[in-house]
């Protein structure tokens, strides 16, 4: 059990979230870690993504969340599975998750997705996410991400190649994984990579529970 007083645990406090984020188009959304409360929410975001949308965040067609998904994907425990999520101010409404995923317990690496609904694409959102998904990594003792794209997009393997990865390999199914050091991504391209996340040419693998074999 972990002690009390863990950065997960301080990180959660009210005083810090949500946190009110201004878009490049001078919109604005809150930011907060997702709770198992959001269930519905997330099933509300989910149906406003386009097939493609769809298949570009999981890899796999996918028409529906199950049950099961949907609680894996709310119920984080902020340590070794973080979650946040953008709401547009005024209206409430979900437009936006990213979440970090521990490799294996204990590790210093984790596996990184984000997602965005088709209207709000293009906007920034993907990088406010980011850029706070990266920061509660470092908290939590994470030194770097993992990110997996489809190796026919060309756009992405571009980028990969400018952040100076520190490695790059072809995994199975047709994509490509990049660990990228945090600590040592400097600010430009860290920049390249959320501009490009935002505007949807950097997708990553999805992020859910592996079945038991």
């Amino acid at each position: 059990m972990r002690e009390a007083g863990t950065a997960g645990e301080l990180a959660l406090r009210p005083s810090r979230w949500p946190e009110r984020v201004t878009l490049r188009d001078g919109s604005e959304v809150e930011i907060r870690p997702v709770r198992p409360s959001d269930k519905q929410l997330l099933r509300d975001g989910f149906t406003r993504l386009s097939a493609e949308s769809r298949y570009r965040r999981f890899l796999v067609p996918m028409p529906r969340l199950s049950a099961r998904l949907v609680r894996y994907l709310t119920e984080v425990d902020h340590h070794d599975h973080e979650a946040l999520g953008a709401l547009a101010v005024g209206s409430g409404e979900p437009i936006g998750i990213a979440r970090y995923v521990r490799s294996e317990e204990g590790g210093e690496a984790a596996e990184v997705a984000v997602a965005v609904v088709d209207d709000w694409q293009g906007r920034g959102v993907a990088t406010a996410l980011l850029t706070r998904l990266a920061d509660r990594a470092h908290e939590e003792g994470i030194a770097r991400f993992t990110a997996t794209c489809l190796a026919g997009n060309e756009e992405a393997l571009e980028l990969v190649g400018d952040l100076g990865a520190t490695r790059t390999t072809a995994v199975d199914s047709g994509l490509v994984e990049a660990q990228v050091e945090l600590p040592s991504v400097d600010e430009h391209n860290l920049s390249h990579l959320l501009r490009a996340a935002a505007g949807r040419r950097l997708f990553f693998r999805p992020l859910w529970p592996r079945e038991r074999r």
